[in-house]
């Protein structure tokens, strides 16, 4: 096929308005291209800028909930502590509300490092228990994050044996070198590592050698109506066999039913976790525990 370009070396009529609509399109602002995707930029920006003022006004506290013991005496193995933040009307927002939009900026380093702050103030507190609390990959190279857990490394020396450190699946697999040379580096203070939302993620099995992961964490979307789900109790089966091989605790996340419960205690899982337990609480339980002793 010929074109005929014009006097000025352009196709009639053509290619000047392509240039036309491409400049109009480079002014819109991002998120401009259509409603949706420009509510969609406009709820991110909102949902920084919550962020930002609660980190600034110290405005984050931790919600815990309890990790039982899968045998008797079916006790709290430990807690888990989860980031939250409160809004400008007091209210308290969870994880899931806001980290997907801070988990690659400056400010989600921040949120490591309060969240650690936190939990190692909760483990100063309470000297009986155990505490788990998030980070991310990214954490071990921010030196205001290390430089938060040396301080209270060096103000207790026994806060390490009590404090595990939750990585996700696929925030150590992004970095696996740093993290593995991260909990070498750990070894000699006691620290545990949980590798969460296990099986979500796509790690390479061979990696388990090297990582020194203490405990798994199977991913609730395969713990969420297992008893209903032939497929999910192979998939579960499959990662506890993996974890076993490996010496690893086994923790299963979401748990609802007593039903669920019990299959995952058939399986082999050693903890439980979920609402069948209590809900993520901004008082903590242990707190509560032992007004009603001190009362009894």
């Amino acid at each position: 096929m010929t074109h005929n370009l014009s006097d000025d070396g352009e196709y009639p009529g053509g290619l000047k308005l392509v240039r036309k609509r491409l400049l109009k399109r480079a002014s819109i602002p991002e998120g401009g291209e259509d409603p949706l995707s420009s509510a969609v930029v406009r709820r991110d920006r909102s949902c920084l800028d919550m962020v930002a003022e609660a980190v600034k006004h110290d405005q984050t506290l931790l919600a815990f909930q309890p990790v039982m013991q899968a045998m008797p005496p079916h006790g709290v193995a430990f807690y888990e502590g989860y980031i939250r933040v409160l809004d400008s009307t007091g209210r308290v927002i969870p994880a899931r509300d806001f980290m997907h939009v801070v988990v690659d900026k400056e400010i989600g380093r921040e949120l490591d490092c309060l969240a650690l702050q936190h939990g190692l103030r909760a483990l100063s507190k309470a000297p009986n228990i155990r505490l788990s609390v998030n980070m991310s990959a990214r954490a071990i190279g921010y030196s205001r994050w290390n430089k938060v857990l040396d301080r209270f490394l060096k103000q207790d020396a026994t806060i390490g044996e009590r404090l595990v450190l939750e990585i996700t699946e696929a925030s150590a697999m992004d970095t696996p070198e740093l993290v593995i040379d991260f909990m070498d580096r750990m070894q000699k203070h006691g620290i545990a590592f949980a590798l969460d939302n296990f099986g979500a993620g796509a790690t390479a099995i061979g990696h388990f050698r090297d990582f020194l992961f203490d405990a798994v964490k199977i991913d609730g979307q395969f713990i969420r109506g297992l008893s209903g789900s032939l497929d999910n109790q192979a998939v579960v089966r499959a990662l506890v066999g993996i974890a076993k091989q490996f010496d690893m605790l086994v923790v299963a996340e979401s748990v609802e039913t007593e039903q669920d419960a019990a299959l995952l205690v058939s399986m082999g899982v050693d903890c439980l976790q979920g609402f069948l337990y209590g809900a993520p609480s901004v008082t903590p339980p242990w707190m509560e525990e032992m007004k009603q002793r001190s009362s009894a």
